[in-house]
């Protein structure tokens, strides 16, 4: 152990943190001698995770996932996919079985502060909503009182459902599954009256169906679903990377930076553009990559709106409107520090 590595390990052991958390220093180097960034994602969740006719998997949560990769490697497929039950994604990563956590996870305040874990920049503006069938003749999650609920363990939906009957003194019956397969199967075999989920969800999992259009998404969002990628406690340098990554497809997005013209957004005199694709100072070594690192991200998997039109846009199947996703320049909540 050289004396840099005794050093961290006594001002760990100082702190009171564990042998593990002291030890967990050097996830970019491990990926970097791995060859590829072991990921984790979800089961299957068109316009997130999910694969294609091909057996391709495709989705936001697939491309940051990618977008790492083609930081570090100029590769975007040196990426080897971990797919986890909500149950078990964060035993997953605290244990170092994945790297990263990219899975539609809400970042909440215990999350954040007792699970040794740190959210790298929200990737998606969700809310927890409610689907119905059209049969019911119900408009509004207020006529829900007494109806059955299915929805998935281990996720924010179960406590906000409890939250929302109480505050609306409704009763209502829980009927709940381990996978959102096995949530969304029963509801569609009518084992319950509503399915409830992120309102992406709701979108995504309709397509499904055998008659998508006999089911209705409810207009009541009842619940603040910020969706992050996560890392473990213990490793600023990884930590940093994944974050700025993020923040890097933001700015690309906000500077007009798109996979059509980066190259020619290479010659541009735009100090923003220069410090961004790295023809301007050393960005890049002080997350411990080469300095056209957005370069190669926007290249191989494109800028923040582009990644978020082609899964869940209006260039998708699920023909989502960017609203509270969009650029803060645009009236959205998207906003990314800038590089410099």
């Amino acid at each position: 152990m050289n004396i840099f590595l005794k050093a961290a390990a006594f001002g760990a052991a100082a702190l009171g943190l564990s042998v593990t958390a002291a030890s967990a220093q050097g996830v970019l180097q491990k990926t970097k001698d791995r060859g590829q960034v072991v990921c984790g994602t979800g089961l299957g969740i068109a316009g997130f995770g999910m694969p294609d006719e091909k057996g391709v998997w495709k989705g936001i949560d697939i491309d940051y996932c990618r977008a790492i990769a083609a930081a570090i490697f100029n590769d975007p497929m040196k990426v080897k996919t971990v797919s986890l039950t909500a149950k078990d994604r964060f035993t997953a990563l605290q244990s170092g079985e994945i790297d990263v956590l990219v899975r539609t996870t809400t970042w909440t305040m215990s999350r954040d502060t007792s699970l040794g874990l740190n959210f790298a920049g929200i990737n998606y503006y969700d809310g927890q909503g409610f689907m119905v069938r059209k049969s019911m003749n119900i408009k509004s999650a207020l006529e829900l009182n007494g109806a059955s609920v299915c929805t998935q363990q281990g996720t924010t939906t179960e406590l906000n459902l409890a939250d929302y009957f109480r505050a609306n003194k409704m009763k209502y019956e829980v009927v709940a599954f381990v996978t959102n397969d096995e949530t969304i199967k029963a509801y569609e075999a009518g084992r319950c009256d509503v399915f409830t989920t992120d309102a992406s969800g709701l979108f995504a999992e309709r397509l499904k169906f055998q008659k998508p259009d006999d089911h209705m998404i409810l207009p009541e969002i009842i619940s603040k679903e910020p969706l992050a990628a996560s890392v473990r406690h213990g490793d600023d340098q990884w930590f940093d990377l994944v974050k700025w990554v993020h923040f890097a497809m933001l700015n690309a997005e906000e500077l007009g930076v798109t996979q059509a013209n980066v190259d020619q957004m290479l010659k541009s005199d735009n100090p923003e553009i220069k410090r961004l694709l790295g023809t301007e100072g050393k960005f890049g070594e002080m997350i411990g990559v080469p300095n056209d690192w957005v370069v190669r991200i926007v290249k191989h998997v494109g800028n923040y709106g582009e990644v978020f039109e082609r899964n869940v846009g209006m260039g998708s199947p699920l023909k989502i409107e960017r609203g509270k996703n969009n650029l803060w320049t645009k009236g959205g909540l998207q906003y990314a520090p800038p590089i410099r």
